[in-house]
């Protein structure tokens, strides 16, 4: 095998453990941002969170926004662009809306399960091989959620409809920013933000109760997080197929077991611990496979 064969299958597989890397540090930040978000929805409404939460977050791509104002004027796509920031929009409005009703943990049952979407999708829209053993290994990360999360009574109420409806965007929303990955990050990220500010602005003003300089700061944080785990999903998406970083989503349940009982005081079941170890060997599974076909991939690529 010529030298350039094998350092582009280096580059491929080093490329797949950085964006399983930065998925799973984008997942950490989306499960702090998630609970501070319920904590704020207890006193403000999902308008007013989204709007300012939004603001705080505008304010911080301004610089690389106006830095990279030039590319804003040649999108690719601009339909799919378009579908995405809606797509992203309503995800955020539905997953915020259902905390207010349901349990932090089954609003994020429900978007765990987008990680089968994305799978079973991925094969269709996007053309990528999905094989039985990751497949396997995805279901039984799923099955690890439901003993964890084990949803309550409350499954096949609105709020929870709504909640998997957000799941269901979510899952496409990976998938076109995969798609449009020739996209710059600072592109998809701040039109993400964009989406959310004009949806909150229009919800803001109903319920709107006027924020302490506390609550502003935790808005304010909010944002930062939100736009440091939007770059970084981002930026796995363009290094690694969907289908291999989407299932570590999963690690979202290690989060919000060690947040819900710090923020809500929540003490996990051993139901809870049960299912979070077998998240994680699922998660563990599909990243040695990652590694073994990778090697595979190098030792039977013929001599050039």
């Amino acid at each position: 095998m010529s030298l350039f064969a094998k350092l582009s299958t280096y580059d491929e597989r080093s490329a797949r453990l950085a964006g399983i890397g930065l998925m799973l540090l984008s997942i950490f930040m989306f499960s702090f941002g998630d609970a501070l978000g319920k904590f704020m929805v207890a006193t403000y409404s999902v308008g007013q969170l989204l709007w300012l939460r939004a603001c705080a977050a505008l304010l911080v791509l301004l610089p690389m926004i106006w830095k990279q104002r030039a590319e804003f004027g040649r999108l690719e796509r601009p339909w799919l662009q378009l579908l995405r920031v809606t797509l992203s929009t309503l995800e955020v409005a539905a997953f915020f809306l259902a905390t207010v009703y349901l349990p932090l943990a089954d609003t994020i049952t429900y978007y765990l399960a987008s990680p089968i979407f994305v799978t079973a999708l991925s094969g269709i829209v996007l053309g990528e091989h999905v094989g039985w053993r990751r497949w396997t290994a995805i279901l039984i990360g799923f099955c690890g959620v439901l003993i964890a999360l084990r949803p309550s009574a409350q499954t096949v109420s609105w709020p929870a409809m709504i909640a998997l409806g957000g799941s269901l965007s979510f899952a496409f929303l990976m998938l076109i920013t995969r798609s449009l990955r020739a996209t710059p990050d600072i592109v998809l990220a701040s039109s993400q933000f964009g989406g959310t500010f004009l949806l909150g602005a229009l919800m803001a003003p109903f319920g709107w109760v006027t924020p302490t300089a506390g609550s502003l700061g935790l808005f304010a944080v909010a944002g930062i997080t939100s736009v440091v785990a939007l770059l970084c999903v981002n930026r796995s998406l363009k290094l690694a197929p969907a289908s291999v970083v989407v299932p570590y989503q999963y690690s979202m349940i290690v989060w919000a077991i060690i947040l819900g009982f710090i923020v809500f005081g929540d003490v996990p079941s051993i139901s809870t611990i049960v299912g979070a170890a077998i998240i994680i060997g699922a998660g563990f599974y599909i990243f040695l496979r990652e590694q073994k076909l990778g090697r595979e991939d190098a030792m039977v690529s013929p001599p050039v």
